[in-house]
């Protein structure tokens, strides 16, 4: 198949890129190459047209004949200020209805969108007295306190249980609120034109050529990143807060089952590895694999950070056949001496 593949130059964009040609299909690379994502003087990979997904006349002009567009194009990060929205909704939200304006424009109707677990805010939660409860933000006098759990209406501490696709979509964050409008576009796209959308809701991603530590970088690269220079990781809140960490092998893989496997409608996905490991593990696996000092659990917290969430796999495996292979710990132990991206996300989003 002719596949347009947004964001080919980024993090997770290149893999997917290989992960798509290995398999024989031709493939359309295009990215903005902002700063955020690659540095303030990044130039283009060679072969990739240097196009805004937002600018409709440029889409128009790489659209003829593609049969699925793969959409990695985006602003990423929990977005650190407020100032940040206008970024995020920009890039992300225009960036996506321009994409569909314009795949519609070329009787395009296969798009597969990089979505993410953000969309969810908190995990779900239960108690073996009160059964599932639905949570709230958690109180800042708690948080001041030390207590990270969230408590049932008795009380009693409550356990994290899977998330599905059908769970409800609670935004925490500014790049959250930006994927589930990516999310809305897409669905409502597809129900106007009668076309198909695969949501890949991303969890957790970590791999070779992550960008390093920044404030829009990945866990696991600043923990990577602090490592480096002989300091110990420094774990939030008491460490115990559960994730679903994925492979970027193993996302890549999903994008080409994704485009391989048409589905019916809009579907959303959780890609994921379906082994959680708590932050405190992280930082562990990745302190004892370059022999660095062990982690500091600090006690801190930050304002919106979720407690847990973690995915269930099944409906990914049922509907594209897609299992991950990559063990998370197995997957670490290695990140911790995989090259890094050095000039990505040394700045904020703009506009």
């Amino acid at each position: 198949m002719r596949v347009l593949l947004t964001g080919a130059a980024g993090f997770i964009g290149s893999h997917v890129y290989r992960a798509l040609t290995g398999a024989g299909h031709e493939v359309v690379p295009i990215d903005l190459m902002v700063p955020a994502a690659h540095g303030p003087d990044a130039t283009t990979p060679p072969g990739v047209a240097r196009i805004d997904v937002r600018d409709g006349v440029a889409l128009d002009g790489v659209l003829r004949g593609i049969d699925v567009v793969c959409h990695q194009a985006a602003v990423v990060g929990a977005g650190v200020s407020a100032q940040d929205a206008p970024a995020y909704a920009s890039h992300n939200d225009v960036g996506t209805a321009v994409l569909c304006a314009a795949m519609d424009r070329a009787g395009c109707r296969r798009l597969v969108l990089a979505s993410s677990m953000v969309v969810y805010g908190e995990g779900r939660y239960f108690g073996r007295r009160c059964g599932r409860v639905e949570v709230e933000s958690r109180r800042p006098e708690d948080l001041a306190a030390g207590i990270f759990e969230y408590r049932g209406p008795d009380g009693e501490s409550l356990t994290w249980d899977t998330v599905d696709e059908d769970a409800p979509l609670r935004p925490r964050s500014l790049y959250a609120a930006s994927k589930l409008a990516q999310e809305n576009y897409a669905a409502a796209w597809a129900a106007v034109t009668g076309s198909t959308v695969a949501a890949l809701r991303y969890h957790n991603v970590f791999g070779p050529d992550m960008p390093r530590d920044t404030p829009y970088s990945g866990v696991a690269a600043i923990f990577r990143s602090a490592l480096e220079v002989g300091q110990p990781p420094r774990v939030f809140e008491d460490g115990g807060q559960m994730r679903d960490f994925v492979h970027v092998a193993d996302i890549a893989a999903a994008n080409l089952a994704a485009v391989e496997r048409p589905l019916p409608g809009f579907q959303a996905l959780n890609i994921s590895s379906g082994r959680p490991i708590s932050i405190l593990e992280v930082a562990a696996t990745l302190a004892v694999a370059r022999g660095g000092p062990q982690p500091v659990v600090t006690g801190g917290y930050r304002a919106g950070d979720v407690r847990h969430i973690v995915a269930d796999p099944g409906r990914a495996a049922r509907a594209l056949g897609f299992v991950a292979t990559v063990d998370p710990l197995d997957g670490l132990a290695r990140f911790a001496f995989e090259p890094l991206r050095e000039s990505a996300g040394v700045c904020a989003p703009s506009v």
